[in-house]
């Protein structure tokens, strides 16, 4: 049978599709804007024909029928990492929560420690030998579809046609149905005085030459924005979106440089316009693989200059990041984070930075704190914390002792703390 023809005998509608799907089942979705917004529509549509059915996905980025209080019973959402239309479920309890790196995440799929029952995704129009490209979200995706019963693809002329590791060939592929949506637009976040002042404190150290790898924020993408005058940048990251693609279009990224898979820009899944979806589409320049090529720290690691960019919430004086919850309540979820900053303290010449503001609230708490608030989820550990940029200036941690870093720390706090922060110091002993 030719793939065409194999292609017309999976072809149905979305509610045929999603009856693929088994009580009990546990289903795949790929990250941001790689979920099939048809097929979940239509198992949000039948969810009470399920009982404990899961869907396991990092980052949800529209908040579907499904995740329902009232229908958990049926269908459930289970996180990899919160996002806006997860976090209010995760806090309140309906919403599980699947702690992990995110580099291993397939690893854990493979190993049938996480789930794989069913794969439901996006997917590029199929090729002439019968492939399709889940080039939005390879992340842990492609080891879901080599271990589920059922892989059911949501085809949209929309999606690019990547090269790297992200493609199905359609034997492997139980059903599909059509789509034309434009694919989903996430835009660049806002940034104001103080992201961009963190952000020329990051631009300044970073050489021409560096590899990027940039998290999503305003503080990210802040560093993004003043990074236009660099030269041969490459990029070895997580997630692409449209502040890389501008320095692609300037010139500041050409990728010559890179040591290690050079001449290549290498992500795992996609957030951001159309334009660069359609930028994405057969270019040579861009390969997209699944996580744990991306993020696992020894690979990344290889890049030489590697420097990893990411946020925090909050930070205490030993130099422990919680970024991914507000003292015991969810807020996101470590992501790439930990994967990237042990990354680049494997690479040589590489720099790992952590930024934040210094407060929130109006200036009214201190996001350098003493210890951290009960609860809180800790991310970056201690032992792997490098840099550290706030509006007022950069605290390198690593090597220094837990008295260093505390009067490093407090030198970049907000003004109004440090006097407090100094004596709260003293009475844990750290001063």
């Amino acid at each position: 049978m030719s793939p065409r023809e194999m292609y017309q005998q999976r072809r149905t509608t979305p509610a045929e599709a999603v009856r693929h799907v088994r009580d009990g089942d546990f289903i795949v979705v790929p990250t941001g804007v790689g979920e099939p917004p048809t097929l979940l529509t239509a198992l949000s549509e039948q969810r009470l024909d399920f009982r404990d059915v899961k869907v396991g996905q990092i980052l949800a980025l529209r908040k579907y029928g499904y995740i329902d209080p009232a229908t958990v019973d049926h269908v459930r959402h289970v996180a990899y990492f919160f996002g806006g239309a997860t976090r209010e479920g995760g806090q309140a309890g309906w919403v599980d929560f699947i702690p992990n790196y995110f580099s291993e995440i397939p690893d854990q799929i493979e190993r049938g420690l996480v789930p794989a029952d069913v794969v439901f995704s996006m997917a590029s129009p199929m090729d002439e030998q019968g492939f399709f490209a889940l080039s939005l979200g390879a992340d842990y995706t492609m080891a879901a579809v080599a271990k589920a019963r059922a892989v059911v693809l949501e085809v949209n002329p929309h999606v690019p046609f990547a090269f790297g590791n992200c493609r199905v060939h359609v034997s492997k592929v139980a059903a599909l149905v059509e789509s034309e949506e434009p694919v989903l637009e996430v835009g660049l976040p806002k940034i104001g005085v103080v992201q961009e002042a963190i952000g020329k404190y990051v631009a300044d150290m970073i050489d021409d030459g560096s590899t990027l790898q940039i998290g999503y924020g305003g503080i990210p993408d802040a560093v993004v924005m003043q990074l236009a005058h660099k030269r041969d940048l490459g990029i070895h990251t997580e997630m692409i979106g449209d502040g890389i693609l501008s320095l692609v279009e300037c010139g500041a990224v050409t990728n010559r440089r890179k040591n290690y898979l050079p001449g290549k820009m290498i992500a795992t899944f996609a957030l951001g316009s159309g334009k660069l979806y359609r930028y994405m589409n057969r270019n040579p320049a861009l390969e997209m693989h699944p996580v744990n090529y991306t993020n696992d720290p020894a690979l990344a690691g290889m890049n030489d200059n590697l420097v990893a960019i990411n946020a925090t919430l909050q930070i205490d004086l030993l130099g422990q990041c919680g970024s991914e919850s507000l003292g015991s309540a969810p807020f996101s979820g470590t992501g790439g984070q930990s994967d990237f900053v042990r990354a680049a303290n494997r690479s040589r010449g590489g720099k790992a930075f952590i930024v934040l503001p210094s407060t929130a609230k109006g200036d009214t708490v201190s996001r350098i704190v003493p210890v951290l608030s009960p609860g809180t989820h800790v991310t970056t550990s201690k032992n792997d914390i490098n840099y550290v940029v706030t509006e007022y200036g950069v605290a390198q941690l690593r090597g220094k002792s837990a008295k260093q870093r505390a009067r490093e720390l407090i030198g970049i706090a907000h003004p109004a703390f440090r006097e407090e922060l100094a004596a709260q110091a003293a009475r844990i002993r750290l001063l």
